[in-house]
């Protein structure tokens, strides 16, 4: 983080009464800056009351900017997050497809309805992302964090280019350890809580029981892809992804899920171990969304750039190319084949792919894989 790109600016800090977000308002404030706090309110959608995890969270956050003389608001998305991001998951869900509900929630609620109902009176964003921005050329890049495993730029990969320009990462460079360390050093009263492991601000719900409470269940046959064979039955196509082995519950195993079959609500799974079918090196992606620019190939008669990327949150990225498809220019939803040097498990259509430099330090943006 550049102190000369944000002093004299006004800057509102996303409070969530994490550890993380808790450490950027420590580092703001010994850099001489007072921003303004904001804890983003949204809860279970039946619930109009904050439950127990909202509470204390709002109750760590509460003393954190007070510890520093922050003003504190609460800036209530409740409405906005049920009716965009679930709205969003469980219509890709039902289709059979593998959203992402964490991704939108950045585009949608943290840069989106907060920036309607308050940021838009701030110069820039502060919050507790493991990601770097870099000026390049006069251009503002979303740039990787040092730590791999923490790294949080894939689930920025689809906001606006506004959104990037107004967003600062205050503990980007850093790796986990060391804002734990400094939390601890400065007796944050966040200093020992876990990380969030749920769904973008709702807490332990589990993401299955989110899917449920939406679409229900809906039996159908688990079917062997080699031999046809009936071998259970499933509760949902939506509760389960390509790729996926862990708890399917049949025996025999492992089972890998290869295939969904929509219409006619059947799930495929393959016997055996990393079946072929669950691999992958080409596949289609389309709605590209480019953070800062488009990408272009160097010279202007190739078609492909190279690239490295990822199609789920992990610390490795897979090294190939971007094609442009030749309606890329011109399309409203631009698509593109990505062209992998590797096999690929478990690619499924709805997840993101989100696309880097070769050196996988500049997020150039992302898109949806297709069939």
């Amino acid at each position: 983080m550049n102190y000369d790109e944000i002093k004299g600016k006004k800057i509102a800090v996303l409070l969530s009464g994490g550890v993380d977000s808790s450490v950027v308002v420590y580092e703001l404030a010994r850099m001489g800056l007072a921003p303004d706090c904001f804890y983003i309110k949204i809860g279970p959608e039946e619930k109009e009351e904050w439950d127990c995890n909202s509470e204390e969270d709002f109750e760590m956050a509460t003393a954190v900017a007070r510890r520093y003389g922050c003003k504190l608001e609460v800036i209530d998305c409740h409405r906005e997050y049920w009716d965009k991001v679930t709205k969003y998951t469980m219509e890709k869900v039902k289709a059979g497809f593998t959203p992402n509900p964490d991704v939108m929630c950045n585009r949608l609620i943290k840069f989106g309805a907060f920036d309607e109902k308050r940021g838009y009176d701030y110069d820039l964003i502060a919050t507790g992302h493991y990601a770097q921005t870099k000026w390049i050329c006069g251009k503002k890049w979303l740039c990787t964090a040092p730590d791999p495993v923490k790294d949080q730029t894939d689930f920025l990969a689809q906001i606006y280019d506004w959104q990037l320009r107004k967003a600062i990462f205050p503990i980007g460079h850093y790796v986990k350890n060391e804002v734990r360390e400094i939390a601890e050093r400065e007796n944050l009263i966040t200093a020992h809580r876990k990380d969030s492991q749920g769904i973008c601000f709702l807490g332990n719900i589990d993401y299955n029981e989110y899917v449920r409470r939406y679409l229900g269940e809906q039996k159908g046959d688990v079917v062997e892809l080699e031999t046809g064979k009936k071998i259970g039955e499933h509760k949902g196509l939506w509760f389960h992804t390509i790729g996926q082995r862990k708890g399917l519950g049949f025996g025999g195993g492992p089972w890998f899920v290869v295939k969904k079959d929509v219409a006619n609500n059947l799930l495929f799974v393959s016997h055996g171990y990393d079946p072929e079918t669950a691999y992958k090196k080409d596949f289609k992606v389309h709605d590209l969304h480019w953070l800062t620019e488009a990408s272009q190939p160097q010279d202007a008669s190739e078609s492909f750039i190279p690239v490295t990327f990822k199609i789920r949150h992990t610390p490795e990225f897979h090294k190939g190319s971007l094609e442009l498809m030749s309606e890329t220019t011109s399309a409203p939803f631009p698509t593109a084949l990505i062209h992998s040097d590797d096999k690929i498990h478990g690619v499924a259509p709805g997840q993101f792919c989100v696309i880097y430099d070769e050196a996988h330090e500049r997020c150039f943006g992302s898109a949806e894989i297709t069939l």
